[in-house]
């Protein structure tokens, strides 16, 4: 059976910790699953150093969205050069991203955060992107002002914020 495929898909390139990575993922992410693991074989261990047998690449959909984990070898890591946003409903739902993905990893400001494989997320409250780009300047000043002290978006304090009332 053919594997769905869109026209883009991340590709997210690891040491060995492809198959890890995407069952990490596929936990945190409703409406997920792992699709295909694909193995090494003797053929072309002169160039990729892998032991036949092991994770080559795994197939995974993160709530519809396809990504590609392939296990390279360690000469790229992450960066923030690249990242993922994932919008969120609900203060709810920016903690469950937030605690899921920050354990074992590091948070920094504005809802960024780094997951302990180094892929970098932005975990943002859906309504901010109205409240920073709507037409009443203000509004969007003290909206950038209260997230801009923020690790983990408050939702509530971007509402006050929003509607001009003192945290």
């Amino acid at each position: 059976m053919p594997i769905e495929r869109k026209k883009i898909t991340p590709c997210l390139w690891f040491d060995t910790q492809a198959e890890e990575a995407a069952n990490f993922y596929v936990s945190v992410f409703k409406n997920s699953k792992i699709k295909r693991v694909s193995r090494f074989t003797k053929e072309g261990t002169d160039v990729h150093g892998k032991q036949a047998g092991s994770v080559m690449t795994v197939e995974f959909d993160l709530d519809g969205q396809p990504f590609l984990a392939l296990n390279g070898g360690p000469q790229f890591k992450f960066d923030e050069a690249i990242s993922f946003q994932i919008y969120c409903a609900d203060q709810k739902e920016v903690d469950h991203y937030w605690s899921k993905l920050t354990a074992g990893g590091s948070e920094s400001a504005c809802g960024w955060l780094k997951d302990k494989f180094g892929m970098s997320w932005q975990v943002v409250p859906e309504m901010l992107m109205e409240f920073v780009t709507g037409p009443d300047r203000a509004k969007a000043e003290r909206v950038t002002k209260a997230f801009m002290q923020m690790r983990k978006f408050d939702i509530a304090k971007l509402q006050q914020a929003a509607d001009g009332k003192a945290a």
